[in-house]
């Protein structure tokens, strides 16, 4: 008998019985609809946050000074051991400078575009009038600036001017316009911004307003929420009288540049160059790459194990199937007896009901995707994720349906392949 008409079998039976059919097959449906969940639920979480990492610059490298892990003790007897890091001040020759950064661009021009310079001035209360707004001052220059990507509203942006002659003006979010400026973005260009820092107040010029976006994991209020004023990183500097260097910053890598080999070649060579003798600090690099690999796999790893103990119903809903094959060849003795004394050989008859076990899986298979496909969808919509459907988990749970009509339609197919046509005829 040809697969083709097995199939066809195989769905009328399925119509004829449509209640045990669905009972036979909901652990396959449960089993497929939880795995398909949370893989996609799993890579839709893994997207989004590797999206929202990645727009903070996947490809660039952030080198900081930190304390060396572990120094080397001697004591009075001459043994040697290692003690924790020395949590010392840092003194105006442990900070990165401005020589040793025209080193790195000289050394290393083919690698480097530019570096993302900040100087953080601390948190204040922004107000003008009775109002009042949270902000998060940070000194910046060109390349962290066009590093951060602004959507500009109104205004203009930081000019080499501003930066050079250290002027006091400032780049707000439209959050900020809203509560200080009724949200009117142009009126609030030009206009002057009193902000309190540890008691004093500072004055800036507005020259700029830029389209504020929330965190995807931002947990507060409207009215809470803290927003960053940019100012240049001249005045910052000035307005912290900080003039020792920098304690981190970013390092603008070109296109093409492998920014995990990256921070390896340049966390060597500080080190070796300007750190070497340096008994209590030390150049830590890293990537946003690195990481975003890193929690990539985190969360691939994760999704993998849960829904390998999700698949455990598989198992259930396989063996459900071999109980209602074993059921139905017992109730079609006589229809296998009848056709092997027509002449069907064992393989037919086999293949008949491999087929039929193979069908009811897979019907139940495609249900489960759908289902499964629906909860992740509800699921990410309501956690504000998008959603990104798991090829891997679909191909998977269809592969794996086929598996387990074949796996556990072979017993029952096999019994009814060996049975005695003779018997077979005279069973009741």
């Amino acid at each position: 008998m040809l697969i083709g008409e097995n199939i066809l079998l195989a769905l009328n039976g399925l119509r004829a019985n449509k209640m045990r059919s669905l009972l036979t097959m909901l652990g396959i449906i449960i089993g497929i609809a939880s795995v398909i969940a949370i893989m996609t639920l799993g890579d839709s979480i893994s997207s989004s946050v590797t999206e929202s990492m990645s727009s903070m610059g996947a490809n660039n490298v952030t080198i900081g000074v930190s304390q060396k892990s572990t120094t080397e003790e001697t004591t009075a007897s001459g043994m040697t051991f290692s003690a924790g890091p020395r949590f010392t001040q840092m003194s105006e020759d442990d900070y990165i400078s401005e020589e040793m950064l025209d080193d790195l661009q000289e050394r290393y021009t083919d690698s480097i575009q530019g570096f993302s310079l900040e100087k953080s001035v601390g948190n204040g209360t922004a107000q003008s009038g009775s109002s009042t707004a949270y902000i998060s001052a940070i000194g910046v220059n060109a390349d962290n600036l066009e590093n951060a990507d602004l959507t500009l509203l109104a205004g203009r942006t930081l000019t080499s001017q501003d930066q050079d002659e250290a002027k006091k003006v400032i780049l707000v979010s439209d959050l900020l316009v809203e509560k200080l400026f009724n949200g009117n973005n142009l009126s609030a260009v030009g206009q002057k911004l009193d902000v309190l820092f540890n008691n004093r107040y500072y004055s800036y010029t507005i020259v700029g307003v830029y389209e504020y976006e929330e965190s995807t994991f931002s947990s507060s209020s409207s009215e809470d929420t803290v927003t960053t004023m940019y100012l240049p990183l001249q005045t910052a500097l000035d307005q912290t009288h900080n003039r020792n260097g920098y304690s981190q910053l970013t390092i603008l890598t070109k296109a093409g540049v492998s920014a995990t080999d990256f921070c390896t070649t340049i966390e060597t060579y500080m080190n070796n160059r300007y750190y070497k003798d340096n008994d209590s600090f030390e150049i830590s690099a890293m990537s946003m790459e690195s990481i975003v690999e890193s929690m990539t796999s985190m969360l691939s790893t994760v999704s993998l194990a849960i829904a390998a103990i999700a698949g455990i119903s598989l198992l259930v809903g396989g063996i459900g199937v071999m109980n209602i094959m074993l059921v139905s060849i017992t109730e079609r003795t006589r229809e296998i007896g009848t056709r092997k004394a027509l002449g069907a050989t064992n393989g037919s008859i086999r293949l008949q009901f491999i087929m039929e076990a193979i069908v009811l899986c897979i019907v139940g298979g495609i249900i489960g995707i759908i289902l499964g496909m629906a909860i992740a969808t509800v699921a990410t919509n309501m956690m504000g994720y998008a959603v990104s459907p798991s090829v891997t988990g679909i191909v998977l749970s269809v592969s794996f349906s086929i598996f387990i009509g074949v796996f556990f339609g072979y017993y029952p197919a096999n019994k009814a392949a060996k049975l005695n046509p003779i018997e077979a005829l005279r069973y009741e």
